[in-house]
């Protein structure tokens, strides 16, 4: 998914565009499955309910146009490095939202992480401010639906599964990011000039919507397996798994697209990536202590 994508934001530098695509694709699969009873319809579903899915739907849609906004800007690596503190957003806000505390040792452990994506910022060759805090919102946002889902399911949502929940989110959110996508970005679509990335492949139209629709169905199935893992998880470790994954993503992208770093740059990603296994094991140890 992020290779492809980030070749689809290289070619057409439209990441609202292509985050509503996303979500089109991603609605169109959850309609498949239900059409076709590959997975059961959700019962009915309570105008309560539909009210408790919109602010996930919300965040939702932010956190992921954020990341594709990121992706536009600055490598693959730098946004997944800066994505890295989703344990340090975690942490704050399931203290505000669910009341958790937190032990010493593991707040200890996100010093690491914090200290990390500092030094990987400053030395990133392709820095740039809005990549960085588009990275940094998009984990304040999909850390507080990953926090509200936890908070909602438990309450308001019983009867609705995983993958129901997030097929009726993926609908709502493509509702939500058509009427932003055309504000922010319709204008300039209009008169658009193509990159020359895009005139490197010829103006091939079709191969671009081919890797664009690779990319959302990859999406959409990972977004998918989120959602499940985070119904059976809490999201501390929810994060914690999403930054192991972040070491494949980091380092197959900086192969694949040849992304040039240096040594204080790979030691910021490797500080943060550290804090984050130590994060792992302090929450870890906590709770055997609890138990």
């Amino acid at each position: 998914y992020n290779i492809y994508n980030k070749q689809v934001l290289n070619m057409f530098p439209f990441p609202v565009t292509i985050t509503n695509l996303q979500f089109v694709v991603g609605s169109c699969v959850a309609a498949v499955l239900w059409t076709f009873r590959l997975h059961p319809l959700p019962p009915t579903v309570t105008r309560a309910q539909i009210a408790a899915i919109f602010p996930l739907a919300v965040v939702h849609t932010l956190g992921n146009v954020m990341t594709n906004v990121s992706l536009g800007k600055v490598a693959v690596s730098f946004t997944h490095t800066v994505k890295a503190m989703e344990p340090f957003f975690s942490v704050v806000l399931s203290s505000i939202f669910l009341g958790e505390s937190t032990p010493p040792i593991v707040l200890l452990s996100l010093v690491p992480i914090v200290l990390g994506v500092i030094l990987a910022s400053f030395t990133e060759p392709t820095f740039n401010w809005a990549g960085l805090f588009s990275a940094l919102g998009a984990n304040v946002t999909f850390q507080s639906r990953n926090v509200l889902t936890k908070k909602v399911v438990g309450e308001k949502l019983k009867g609705i599964d995983a993958i129901n929940l997030f097929g009726i989110i993926t609908i709502y959110s493509a509702l939500l990011c058509l009427p932003v996508t055309l504000l922010a970005e319709g204008m300039r679509l209009a008169s658009w000039t193509p990159t020359a990335a895009f005139q490197s492949v010829g103006g091939a139209a079709p191969a671009i919507v081919q890797k664009a629709m690779v990319a959302a169905v990859c999406f959409h199935g990972y977004q998918q397996l989120s959602f499940m893992v985070l119904s059976r998880v809490t999201p501390v470790t929810h994060s914690v798994g999403n930054c192991l994954k972040r070491v494949v993503v980091i380092v197959s992208s900086i192969m694949f697209f040849r992304t040039p770093v240096n040594p204080l740059n790979l030691a910021g990603t490797g500080i943060a990536l550290a804090g984050v296994f130590a994060y792992s094991a302090a929450k870890r140890a906590s709770s055997k202590k609890k138990h």
